[in-house]
């Protein structure tokens, strides 16, 4: 038998979740963001269950290829552009769209000779502060975008990213959107119409109709975890995606003050029985996992103890008397969110996600 752990990838429950986006922004397009493996969960499986997106966002030409060779055709947005001019005859090539957010991307573009159009997205800094082009640049950049042989009128969008958007009464949200507005407003009125603009992620699709405008960015509630910060309400029913799971690969009757786990941290507080689940960091379980945290054993909650090692975890079953090696251990999923999991170990659910390591097979089903 080969060693237990797996990642459960639900496809239907990203189909459920792709239609409460299209639900919530029905006037607007979708592009799904699938970057990073699709947030672990398998770039091309998840963008073959998201057929219906309007397009797909990934973070660089690497993965827009891999979706490419394995049949993809939807349009596809590489969210950090090219990261060296060599990169624009592919991206040409393969039909890519491409987020413009610096001086150097534009004077490669400006070099650039090309017999096809390119459609190009120029990103503008309205309070990231990360990437994109300072309000008072965007207009001329715009301009020198557009100026360009080989674009067709219109064809260059607008997009900007939000900083606080998880934290839904947070002031700066307010003044990007003014920014954004004030400075998009002027491709209309030099066209005659609004050139195509997107800015919401996954929370300011929930939160903020006033941001959907022509394309939204659902990203992390595709695979079913809250985009809110803890706390924050969430207004639809999310399905998880991916079961994170195990099994027992061991139990023992352990004494009051044996001490477990390395560096003997953690000591048994009275005689009990203890669980050594197959699962680790090794396979992306967080290290600095605290004692507390929840997993569940036979579907019932047995709190993690001592340190996460490379290839198991020690768990406490002073609730479960009657656990034998092969029951079942699921580490996150329906019934244990992957974001409570994220808040004991002093992180996010998107970095646990995207964690989960080569080694876990992907196993794909429906319901």
């Amino acid at each position: 038998m080969t060693r237990p752990v797996r990642a459960r990838i639900d496809l239907d429950a990203l189909t459920h979740n792709l239609s409460l986006a299209r639900a919530a922004a029905a006037g607007s397009r979708i592009m799904a963001v699938i970057k990073a493996d699709a947030y672990g969960h398998g770039a091309v499986r998840v963008a073959r269950a998201l057929s219906q997106a309007d397009a797909f966002a990934v973070a660089s030409l690497e993965e827009a290829l891999q979706l490419r060779e394995a049949g993809i055709r939807q349009p596809i947005v590489l969210l950090d552009g090219v990261f060296h001019p060599d990169e624009l005859e592919q991206a040409v090539t393969h039909q890519l769209q491409l987020v413009v957010h610096c001086e150097e991307q534009v004077v490669w573009l400006e070099r650039f000779r090309s017999g096809a159009a390119l459609s190009l997205w120029l990103k503008i800094n309205t309070g990231m502060n990360r990437l994109g082009f300072a309000p008072s640049d965007a207009t001329t950049v715009w301009q020198r975008l557009q100026r360009l042989p080989y674009m067709k009128t219109g064809e260059v969008r607008w997009m900007s990213h939000l900083a606080c958007a998880d934290e839904v009464k947070h002031p700066v949200n307010d003044a990007q959107l003014e920014a954004f507005n004030e400075v998009t407003g002027f491709s209309a009125r030099l066209q005659g119409k609004s050139a195509e603009r997107s800015m919401a992620n996954s929370a300011a699709l929930l939160t903020r109709p006033d941001m959907h405008f022509d394309w939204v960015r659902p990203g992390i509630m595709l695979y079913g975890a809250s985009p809110m910060l803890p706390g924050e309400p969430l207004s639809v029913q999310l399905r998880p995606a991916m079961t994170f799971e195990s099994q027992l690969m061991a139990v023992h009757s352990r004494r009051k003050g044996d001490a477990v786990g390395y560096g003997l941290g953690w000591s048994c507080p009275e005689d009990m029985p203890l669980g050594i689940v197959a699962v680790g960091y090794g396979d992306g379980y967080p290290r600095h996992a605290p004692n507390g945290t929840p997993v569940l054993v036979n579907g019932l909650p047995a709190p993690l103890v001592s340190r996460v090692s490379m290839d198991m975890i020690c768990v406490d079953l002073r609730g479960q008397p009657h656990a034998r090696p092969g029951d079942p251990v699921q580490l996150w999923g329906r019934g244990l969110p992957v974001e409570q999991i994220a808040e004991h170990a002093g992180t996010i659910g998107y970095e646990l996600l995207c964690g989960v390591t080569a080694r876990v097979p992907r196993v794909y089903g429906n319901g």
